[in-house]
């Protein structure tokens, strides 16, 4: 059985683990100073044992996104994936100022919340920008750090000039039709056969949320993530797993470059054959990867 606050079109999925991933998505009130009312917020936990880890999606997704990843983190590794403030199946209250700043601190209390210790942080592109920002700021709440084809070199967001009246309106439109979904998912990866019907409605999913257009022009017009210096990237001190996709056509190759340059104790891995989605595209190889970092107590020879 599906949660019965996911949208009705749940039931078109097809793929095994899709459906496995949406049936096991629960919810939590989040009590957090953005607001006098708790945040409930959508989330997924398998597994047990280990360091947690904590996957976060990337730009208009959901937890839907680590469907084929989280699995096989969860066989060593208490696992989670969380909607973040603004995105997915996360309630959006009236009255929140929709930003980077509103989605760390949501983020922090979710953690303080339900997990608890330090944990290893992983981030797919904006939600990679989100990972960094995070654990700028709560260094105490990350021991690793997980990027996987990340945001975070790169300033603002193309759409963020239409967001006003009534052009705010016609964007969050755009975005809202599948033949544009389905076009940026075929980007996305290198195998096309990949961007599935399955992986469509995943993506679409949670469009019919309420408050979803507003959120996602509220956090439009805040500006998104703004690209983070050197010097800023220099100031993290945990050991950071940069993972890539040989064949991005998203981002390209040379900010996992940039990345590895940047942050002091990183290692960068290639993903063969792969787009921007690593853990869609070629979730064995990435979980691989992660499980040997979360068990490693240094960093071994690094890949460039």
């Amino acid at each position: 059985m599906f949660p019965n606050f996911l949208p009705s079109t749940v039931t078109q999925l097809t793929e095994p683990t899709s459906i496995a991933l949406a049936q096991s998505i629960q919810t939590q009130a989040i009590a957090t100073p953005l607001i006098n009312l708790p945040i409930t917020t959508s989330y997924v936990r398998q597994g047990s044992g280990g360091t947690p880890i904590l996957l976060i999606h990337g730009f208009d997704s959901s937890v839907l996104e680590f469907r084929r990843l989280l699995p096989l983190l969860a066989q060593e590794n208490e696992t989670w994936a969380v909607d973040l403030l603004g995105f997915g199946f996360t309630d959006r209250l009236a009255g929140i100022q929709f930003s980077p700043l509103a989605i760390k601190t949501h983020l922090y209390f979710f953690w303080k919340t339900l997990i608890q210790e330090p944990m290893i942080l992983v981030g797919a592109s904006m939600g990679g920008a989100a990972a960094i920002d995070f654990t700028l700021t709560y260094p105490e709440a990350v021991k690793k750090l997980v990027l996987i084809d990340s945001a975070g070199l790169r300033g603002g967001s193309p759409l963020a000039k239409l967001m006003f009246p009534p052009l705010d309106a016609w964007a969050t439109g755009f975005l809202q039709s599948l033949k544009v979904r389905d076009r940026v998912a075929r980007a996305a990866y290198k195998n096309v056969s990949l961007a599935s019907v399955d992986a469509l409605y995943c993506a679409a999913l949670h469009l019919t949320m309420s408050n979803w257009s507003q959120a996602l022009i509220g956090f439009t017009k805040s500006g998104g993530y703004s690209a983070f210096r050197f010097k800023r990237l220099a100031e993290i001190q945990q050991q950071a797993l940069i993972l890539w996709g040989d064949s991005d056509k998203i981002l390209g190759t040379e900010d996992a470059k940039r990345f590895k340059r940047a942050i002091p104790h990183s290692q960068l891995i290639w993903i063969d054959n792969c787009g921007h989605v690593p853990h869609l595209e070629q979730p064995q190889s990435t979980a691989q990867y992660i499980l040997k970092f979360s068990r490693e107590e240094k960093l071994n020879s690094v890949s460039c």
